[in-house]
């Protein structure tokens, strides 16, 4: 026998085995996605036996391939692989969707061997983008990046952002396997088993396509090592196979998916039982880690006080001087970067900045996939279009990734430019995502210390910071410290009868309420909330204890902003004070900011009103 037998022998028999123990997986937790397990472990098999370059025992290795399960359903076929290659055992696998278990419904980082969660289809690719960009770009390391996708999730325009900017940059680097078993989840796809549907579409945004028999595992072999010889581009291997492969009852079968198999006895004889067969992937070259900051500060942009800055302009500066003395920071725009200021950072540091253009899905899944790789990324475009891209940032923190996201023009106050280009919602988008920090400096000189901050390495999860368009005067002096979670209290006085709480332009306007309810004898202290998430809870608490009043302002809409964080500062059942919110409830048009901030009523008249009568309206009760 040839050696090239031998090792067919050996992916063939690996395949049977995934399958049964993708079966067995199932069966033991009364759920999950056999059928669609099986349809792609001959895929899996040729993969781990005959391709992939990893080390088992130290998962973070720099120059290991990078596996991405984007058809993250099949995760018994994931976890039946990490068995074979000796990660978990036997007992572990049938733990599989039991409460307490690593092996979740859908694959998680939970797991070492896991670099991204998956489950939400047709991310996979675009992370899978952001891998092969910081091997090829960054790291100038070897490793390939592979991406399992099911032909379902093809239908997800995500996937074809993906598609588009990888052939356009050439990421000979980048391999997806698509497992084109004909059936979704409620019938048959969109293409069926037209393999030719799919090469088209991927041929067309530059790429090698290969199409093979996905359960001959000789020219699975074959597909492999011809995507690895294609250096100048992509390859795509389109691989026809039979969901439920293997077992006759269920091959093949609408109506199978998402259910353990009604005989997985039955099943297991028929694929011919149970069995231990083990392979050790080829092992990575060796590579250095990517490369740390210095134990140096970052020089960042100072500013007087008093002169009129945007913390745009700040954010771009600082995200610069953060470069130059971190390498490992790299910066991603959405074609926006002389708006965002990225432009700043791409100045300085051309080879670690990346334009993704109007892709905001790519965008984020990029950052995504290199901080995966161990690089810090800052992703920026405006505050409104990162809307679009809500799932990436979701799954990112079910990834547990580190990133840090930067939304410019946000709320009214951009002015001329219209609704359409508005962020209004995106501080309720960020509050809302698990472990996320949420940040809206008022002055440059904040915005510049807080990128810093977002940088740490203490700093973990989903970050974003919320900048503004228009120059505003600088308020603090430039060394002044800003932590995560706290606040400035920027006026105050004993006596006073309400506190303004404010993020962002909303303090420029409640300093200037301030001043005019001053000139009626009204004292009002200013509260900068810059961190809106974590809300600085005690500074609340007390300003609300000494003055008995609140008012929230915002240039947002008024739901899940800054004033529902307020709110639930008062949440643990103490005595609620007085409050009241300001923010955008109307559907802005095109005007001038200050027009706009009048429109929306969180202007300084509009907030010096609201607080009168916040005054008066407590008074009246008292009497």
């Amino acid at each position: 026998m040839t050696a090239a037998e031998v090792d067919q022998d050996l992916t063939t028999a690996l395949g049977r085995q995934l399958r049964v123990d993708a079966v067995r997986a199932a069966a033991a937790a009364g759920s999950g996605h056999p059928t669609s397990s099986m349809s792609a472990a001959d895929l899996m098999a040729v993969l781990l036996a005959r391709h992939l370059r990893y080390d088992v025992d130290r998962p973070d290795h720099p120059g290991a391939d990078r596996l991405v399960l984007s058809k993250g359903h099949a995760s018994p076929l994931l976890y039946a692989a990490f068995k074979a290659v000796g990660a978990i055992g036997d007992e572990e696998l049938l733990t599989f969707r039991k409460a307490g278990s690593r092996l979740e419904g859908h694959p998680t980082p939970v797991l070492p061997w896991v670099d991204v969660a998956t489950g939400s289809l047709g991310q996979g690719p675009a992370i899978g983008v952001g891998m092969a960009l910081a091997g090829k770009r960054l790291a100038h390391l070897p490793y390939r990046v592979w991406v399992l996708c099911g032909d379902s999730e093809m239908a997800e325009g995500a996937v074809w952002e993906a598609f588009e900017h990888a052939g356009y940059e050439h990421l000979g680097n980048l391999t997806v396997i698509v497992d084109v078993n004909r059936l979704g989840q409620r019938g048959p796809t969109r293409h069926g088993w037209d393999l030719d549907a799919y090469a088209r579409r991927a041929r067309a945004f530059g790429w090698h396509t290969v199409e093979v028999d996905g359960h001959d595992t000789a020219a699975v072999d074959a597909a492999y090592a011809e995507a690895a010889a294609v250096t100048d581009r992509p390859t795509a291997v389109l691989a026809r196979t039979v969901k439920g492969s293997g077992v006759e009852s269920v091959a093949n079968r609408e109506g199978m998916h998402g259910k353990p198999l009604p005989d997985p006895e039955a099943a297991i004889a028929e694929l011919g039982g149970t069995s231990d067969v083990r392979v050790r992937p080829a092992a990575p070259p060796h590579a250095s880690a990517p490369p740390r900051g210095s134990a140096a500060q970052p020089v960042l942009p100072r500013y007087d006080v008093g002169d009129p800055v945007s913390t745009r302009d700040a954010y771009g500066y600082a995200l610069a001087a953060l470069g130059t003395v971190r390498p490992d920071v790299v910066a991603l725009d959405g074609e926006v970067g002389d708006s965002t200021r990225t432009e700043f950072f791409a100045k300085e540091h051309p080879d670690r900045y990346f334009e993704l253009y109007i892709a905001e899905q790519q965008l984020v899944a990029a950052a995504v996939g290199m901080q995966a790789c161990g690089w810090t990324p800052f992703a920026g475009t405006f505050a409104a279009f990162l809307t679009r891209a809500h799932d990436f940032v979701r799954m990112a923190a079910v990834s547990r990734a580190n990133v840090c996201l930067v939304g410019s023009h946000a709320g009214v106050a951009i002015g001329e430019d219209g609704p359409s280009q508005m962020g209004l919602e995106d501080l309720a988008m960020f509050r809302a995502i698990h472990g996320s920090t949420v940040l809206h400096p008022c002055d440059a000189n904040q915005a510049a210390r807080l990128v810093a901050a977002m940088a740490d390495d203490e700093m973990t999860g989903v970050r974003y910071l919320r900048t503004m368009r228009g120059a505003r005067p600088v308020l603090y002096e430039p060394d002044e410290d800003f932590p995560i979670g706290g606040s400035r209290l920027l006026r105050a006085a004993p006596g006073d009868r309400v506190t303004i709480a404010a993020a962002g332009v909303a303090v420029h306007e409640a300093l200037a309420a301030a001043e005019l309810l001053a000139a009626e004898g009204i004292g009002a202290r200013v509260l900068d909330l810059y961190s809106v998430k974590p809300v600085d809870v005690a500074a609340v608490r007390a300003a609300a204890e000494l003055t008995g009043r609140v008012l929230t302002v915002e240039d947002h809409r008024p739901q899940g902003g800054l004033g529902d964080a307020v709110a639930e500062a008062f949440a643990d059942g103490r005595p609620v004070p007085r409050l009241a919110r300001l923010g955008v409830r109307t559907m802005p048009g095109s005007a001038t900011e200050a027009q706009q901030l009048a429109a929306a009523g969180i202007d300084a008249e509009s907030v010096a009103a609201a607080a009168r009568d916040l005054v008066a309206a407590a008074g009246a009760r008292a009497v």
